[in-house]
């Protein structure tokens, strides 16, 4: 059942023209925020038993997936969408999954090619392709390069053979060595992705996937604890997972690590190299604009009255069925102003470094005294360091962040 969007409470099309956007409203936005491209490919050789994200399964090989048409529906996707972005510049972009890296490369150059003739890109717009593992895919890594992508981003997940059958990956930690070399060979900006707190994961096996990961020097790491998530397999099916005090000593280990071998924990869940965080997850957390295109994606988009999200057709199938009709969103509201604080620092929070108050006036039109209780309350319990230059969050936060960032709910 497809949501009847709703701007400013009156029922408008999920298409609404860009002049339904323009018009007055109660935001003051004094300028755009930076504006990054999302591309959503959602198939998968095999739908892993952790995974939540909109991924589906093909059979009978590459050939099974649609490449042609889906390619066509992509650009015919960010073609209805110009109008709502016109004249802005594109300062990342993102291609991501399912496995992008399933694309043929005749398929990424195209696809590469439509978004460079319909849209500006920035002089150094990082292009992101996530990868996984496999001899086929590692092969065309070259061949991506050539097309335009200048970081790649591969699902290594771990290097232990025992842990990824647990994971229900498809690759072995043969083949995730050799794409990491194509990798080094073809790319001077890359990431690998790794788990922790796996099922029946020992802290010492825990330990080993993070040397090994550091023996490579990747540029950037990414190390997310495994979460049981609503609808997967793992949820339904638990493994047995470490016990929270050793994944605490899994992450304590983690950061002392990596700050040890050169890397910045800049936010949650990343780790890099001077210079190379990643720009299209920082525009993410600096609460930055995005226009994703392809099945199930997300828009945030910024207008000068106004902030609208915008969800595209989630199901394969039904996206490509309803492209031929030249209709593409599923789903478009106007986010309030009562949610606007806690989309900000549900993301902001998420850094580090934190932010400058005066983000969160540039980026939600809301004055910083919007927050000013949710702060007090904040800083009280030693949740967030507060200045009148910056808004972190303090060891403590880090540590317990969702009870932090649940604080600027809407009463």
């Amino acid at each position: 059942m497809v949501n009847i969007p709703v701007v400013a409470g009156k029922v408008v099309a999920a298409s609404a023209d860009v002049e339904t956007y323009l018009r007055p409203g109660s935001l003051q936005l004094r300028a755009l925020p930076p504006l990054a491209l999302y591309v959503h490919f959602p198939w998968c050789v095999r739908k892993c038993p952790y995974c939540d994200f909109n991924s589906h399964e093909h059979t009978g090989g590459a050939g099974a997936i649609p490449e042609a048409e889906y390619l066509d529906a992509l650009r015919a996707d960010l073609e209805s969408a110009l109008p709502l972005i016109w004249g802005r510049k594109i300062v990342s972009v993102f291609i991501g999954g399912g496995t992008p890296s399933l694309l043929s490369a005749g398929g990424l150059e195209r696809l590469l090619s439509d978004v460079r003739a319909l849209l500006p890109l920035a002089a150094d717009c990082e292009i992101t392709l996530e990868a996984n593992p496999g001899t086929v895919e590692a092969d065309r890594f070259a061949a991506y390069r050539a097309s335009g992508v200048n970081r790649l981003s591969i699902g290594v997940q771990s290097f232990d053979d025992g842990m990824l059958k647990r994971l229900g990956r498809i690759h072995d930690r043969s083949e995730a060595l050799r794409a990491i070399e194509v990798a080094q060979r073809n790319f001077e900006n890359f990431n690998l992705d790794l788990m922790f707190a796996l099922p029946a994961q020992t802290l010492a096996q825990a330990h080993a996937d993070l040397e090994k990961a550091l023996a490579l020097a990747p540029p950037h790491l990414s190390l997310y604890q495994l979460t049981l998530e609503p609808n997967t397999v793992f949820a339904k099916f638990p493994p047995p997972l470490p016990d929270e005090d050793t994944a605490a000593l899994m992450q304590e280990a983690i950061v002392a690590r990596t700050s040890a071998a050169g890397y910045h924990h800049y936010e949650v869940s990343a780790y890099a190299k001077p210079t190379h965080e990643c720009r299209h997850n920082l525009n993410y957390w600096n609460f930055g604009d995005y226009m994703g295109i392809g099945a199930g994606s997300h828009s945030k988009l910024s207008f000068p009255h106004r902030i609208v999200r915008q969800v595209r057709f989630k199901q394969p199938v039904s996206y490509l069925a309803q492209a031929r009709q030249r209709q593409f969103v599923a789903e478009s509201f106007e986010v309030s102003r009562a949610d606007l604080p806690f989309e900000f620092m549900l993301n902001a929070l998420r850094l580090n470094a934190g932010f400058a108050p005066r983000l969160f006036s540039e980026r939600t039109g809301l004055a910083i005294t919007a927050i000013e209780s949710a702060l007090d309350k904040a800083e009280a319990r030693g949740l967030i360091d507060r200045r009148l230059d910056l808004i972190r969050p303090t060891n403590l936060g880090e540590r317990f962040l969702s009870d932090l960032q649940q604080l600027f709910l809407a009463g």
